[in-house]
Formats: C-alpha cells, structure tokens, sequence
C-alpha cells in the first residue's frame, strides 16, 4: 500500500524494529520464546509464560480472526480523519496474542466477530503498519478467544487488617464546572482546606499528603501534585505519596490507609484534581501547546487513542456473548442523570429518556455521548485519619472494611480480559477475601463510570449479579434506582456529575454513610463499596458506618 504520511508513529527501537519494520518484505513477524514456543506481543525481555530469557522471531502467516472492532466517529488524527475502524485480531498461531490494528478494504457494516482476516502493510516513514482486511476465503466464523473470569486470588497475608487501623474523617470538594478556567491548584487548594475544616482539624494537623497521578506531564489531568501542594501550604509531612502506578485514581487513599496503619503519619490528606475542561478550551484557542509524544506506542498508530476504542470493543464481546444491549447501557446512564437531577453540585441534570440516549451522536461504536463522562474541572480531598484519632474529631468516622487491589489479569490494554473491563475481576474477588461481609450487605455502590460499560463490569466483577447477568439486572433500572436493591452513583456519577476521576465517588460514598446526602439520601445507609478506575490498576473499597 501507499506512504501514508501524518499518523502518529512508534519510536522504532532494537527491541520493536523487527515488528515495526517487517511489512517491507511483506512477512508479519511476532517476538517468540523458543524455549515453550509461545508468542509475546508486545516484545518483552522474559517470556511471561514459562519465564524463559531465550527469545527470538518468529515470522507468522499473517492470518488472524477479527474479535473486535469499533467504528470511530469522533477522534481524528493526521493522516487518519475520522470515521475509521479500530480493530483487534488473534493471530492463528497463538489467539493469546491480539494486535490493534485498522480493519481496511471492507464495509464496516460487512464486518463481524469471528471474521477471517488477513494482513495487509502500509507504510508511513520507517514504519509497516499491519493492517488487516477480510480474508477471500471466509468459511464459518471463528469464536472468540477463551477469557479467564474466574480469577485466581491470593489468600490474606496475615490475619491483621490494615483497615481495621483507619478511617475516613473529613471530605471537600472545589467548585466544580466545565470550563472553570482557574488555576487548577487553587481548586486543590479549596478542596483541601474544605476537607480539613470538615474533619474538625487545621493544616497543622496535617502529616501525610497522597495523590494521583503526581507530579509530570499530565496535561489536564493533575495540578503539580504533591510537590505543587506543599509548596502552597508548606504543611512539612513526615510521609507523602504520588503517582500513577497504584490502586485507580483513588488509589492514593489506599497508599494513605498503609501509612497510617504503619505509623508514618496520624492524618493524611488526599486530594485528586482535574482540569480538563479547561485545559482542552486553552489548547484551541492557542494558550497552551497540544501535548506531544515522540512514541506513538502500539495504540495510537491505528486511532486508539482513547481508552474508548479500547472499552468499546470489550462491550463489544459483552454484546456479542450475553446478549447485553445499548439499551443495558442505557440504563446506567438514565439513572445516573435521574440521581443528578437531585444533586445541585452536578454538571448535567436536565432529564433524560432512553430515545435521547440512543439517538445522541456516536462516539466510537457501541459507545455514542452518553455512554461517556464529562469532562470537567474540580477537585476532591479526603483525609484518612488513625482509628483511635477519628471518633475525637468532628464528624462520625467512616471506617474502612476492606479493599481489593489484587492484579490478575494481563495489564497491557489490548491484551488483557475480553468481555470485561480489565483489572476489575481480580481486585472485586480480593475484596471478597478480605471481609465477612457480601454483596447483600451493600446499601449504595459507587461504581466507577468514566462509561456505562465499566459501571456493568464492576457490577457483575463484585457479584451483584452474576457473569453476563447485566442484561436481565438493569433492565427497566428499577435494580440500581435509589430504592432499588443496588442504589448506584447516586450522586449523578461521572456521567452525569462530571469525571472527578474516581474521588467523586468517595465523596458520595461518605456523604451517604454519614446521611448528609438530603434529597438523594438512601435511607438507612450503612455499607457502601467504591471502586476505583480499571483498565489501568484499580482498587475498591468497602466502607462502613461505625454503628
């Protein structure tokens, strides 16, 4: 095929040369371990499944079954205007191995799961992108991979909890709005004084400081961290945290509950930002540079530059093998817009029907506007205090029963659980472990919604129906309403409230409990369970009232 010039492109390396480049001679080539002769993608010095270190290539048929795609409507790259189709296929030599890819020479209309497909190289400077095409000879369709849904956790360490150590004492949040166009430190700043006062302490009080992501190039995504944070405040603890690599983007109140509990600090302040809105407003009016990466990675070469092509084609599958419908998301996204209505603080809560949600504008198929969160800009604060410190202090605690943080499924996006969003079925069985409690005891679940589809996963990764349930529990919606057996993100969610990245969520987990939550109240509150991200390492917390 052509030079197609103005995609984003990988950076070419000695270890991804022989993939990147390998179209030239029109041959796909696949990193191999010789010692049990499986395929590895993308290359890795160890074999992840014997561990072997003796690797080598392996040029393969190029043949592979179609086992996802989605339509892409609203994204647009150079050299790849809008729409196209993100693809991912299973080699025929070893279906464990999947590549993103562009389904091209074809009807996407012509296009479904199990589909024969063939690679096909295009070239775009140095790179060979393999895309594939619809094989000429078709036969049957081939079923999907197999998906491992039953994951295998590990036992409790010791028989000492953590969490039995805790507590949640104070929680603020910043305005919240669309395009705020503040300083996003100063919604930090808001958030955490908010949360301070609520607790009943002052910043002197204050030990610990955690966040996510951190400090770096993040774009709308944080506001400096830790760094940025104490710089302001001068608060001086004597243990801080902050990054991206931990449980979700709530994650950093996990790392803050094992300080405490190891005595590193009595009270740590947790606080989460985003900018977005605002940021994205200021990128097109020529106020800030567009972000840059000199590697375009093994995603953005094809369009996938959204965890949205990536999650479409997982409720894609869900589709596909349980009969879920857009109509199943629906649900989710009409309830949480019905919980809005009821919260002032809510960016959306204008009523919504199912019509509405079905005809808005696609995003990236199955996903159209309302499958999506809002973007937004705000900031959220939570202090995880000492047990014995929080029944002193202003508010009644909000103690912490368990968490769920285990990692069982593989990490890379494309290669990871099919039917699901990943890392939600390995962190929902460790909460399980790690508490008497069961999914009949929770009173509200707060459930991570950046789309409706991850909402669904949680819901059936946590057991509040079973694997590929969903369809028939929120048919109707009358499951997840507020009366319902499974109240859900009753304060608008991020679909609805706006996408405060995960931290929204423990704030409306702990309004609940303390039943100061006024008109979207759920009477009688008393557990509730928070999950927190997914795709990327989640975590999930099951919260109790002290009574």
């Amino acid at each position: 095929m052509a030079v197609t010039p103005g995609r984003p492109l990988p950076r070419l390396t000695d270890q991804n040369a022989f993939f990147w480049t390998s179209g030239e001679d029109g041959r796909l080539r696949i990193q191999e371990c010789t010692a049990c002769s499986a395929l590895i993608h993308p290359p890795q010095p160890v074999c992840r499944h014997c561990r072997a270190r003796t690797l080598g290539v392996r040029t393969v048929s190029g043949r592979a079954t179609l086992i996802g795609f989605s339509v892409n409507h609203r994204f647009g790259l150079p050299g790849l205007p809008a729409p196209y189709v993100v693809a991912q296929v299973a080699l025929d030599e070893d279906p464990r191995v999947r590549l993103t890819t562009n389904a091209v020479e074809c009807d996407p209309d012509d296009l479904a799961l199990g589909l024969r497909m063939e690679v096909v190289f295009e070239q775009a400077g140095e790179v060979w992108l393999p895309l594939f095409r619809p094989a000429a000879e078709q036969g049957e369709p081939g079923p999907l991979p197999e998906d491992e849904i039953t994951p295998r956790v590990r036992p409790m360490a010791t028989r000492e909890k953590f969490e039995d150590k805790v507590a949640l004492t104070g929680v603020g949040a910043s305005s919240l709005g669309r395009r705020l166009l503040v300083d996003p430190l100063s919604l930090t700043v808001q958030a955490c004084e908010r949360a301070v006062a609520d607790a009943g302490l002052t910043l002197d009080d204050i030990d610990g400081l955690a966040t996510y992501p951190g400090a770096g190039s993040y774009g709308g995504f944080a506001e400096g961290g830790v760094t940025a944070l104490e710089t302001a405040l001068g608060l001086r603890p004597t243990w801080h945290n902050g990054g991206g690599e931990t449980f979700g983007p709530g994650g950093s109140l996990i790392a803050a509950m094992l300080a405490v509990a190891g005595g590193l600090a009595r009270h740590v302040l947790c606080f989460r930002t985003l900018w977005e809105a605002s940021y994205a407003d200021l990128i097109r009016r020529g106020q800030l540079p567009p972000p840059s990466s000199p590697d375009a990675g093994w995603l953005r070469p094809f369009g996938a530059t959204s965890a949205a092509h990536t999650l479409a084609q997982n409720a894609q599958r869900h589709f596909h093998r349980y009969g879920t419908t857009r109509e199943t998301l629906g649900w989710i996204a009409l309830n949480q817009r019905a919980n809005a209505a009821l919260n002032e603080t809510a960016i959306y809560r204008d009523p919504m029907t199912m019509d509405d949600y079905l005809q808005a504008r696609p995003i990236t198929t199955p996903f159209g506007l309302y499958d999506c969160d809002v973007p937004c800009d705000g900031a959220v604060a939570v202090i995880v205090s000492a047990v014995d410190a929080a029944r002193d202090l202003a508010k009644p605690p909000v103690l912490v029963e368990a968490v769920g943080t285990q990692i069982t499924e593989h990490l890379a996006w494309d290669q990871s659980t099919l039917t699901h969003e990943p890392q939600v079925l390995g962190q929902s069985a460790h909460l399980w472990t790690r508490t008497s409690l069961r999914p009949a005891d929770v009173d509200v679940a707060e459930l991570y919604d950046g789309f409706t589809f991850n909402c669904l996963s949680w819901i059936e990764a946590l057991g509040f129906c079973g694997i590929g349930e969903a369809k028939d529990f929120l048919d109707g919606g009358k499951n997840i309403a507020r009366d319902g057996v499974l109240p859900l993100n009753t304060h608008g969610g991020q679909l609805s409230h706006g996408r405060t990245h995960g931290m929204g969520l423990v704030q409306e987990a702990i309004v609940q409990l303390r039943g100061e939550a006024g008109a979207r109240q759920v009477p009688g509150a008393r557990v509730a369970v928070v999950s927190s991200g997914g795709l990327t390492p989640s975590g999930v917390l099951l919260l109790r009232t002290d009574t």
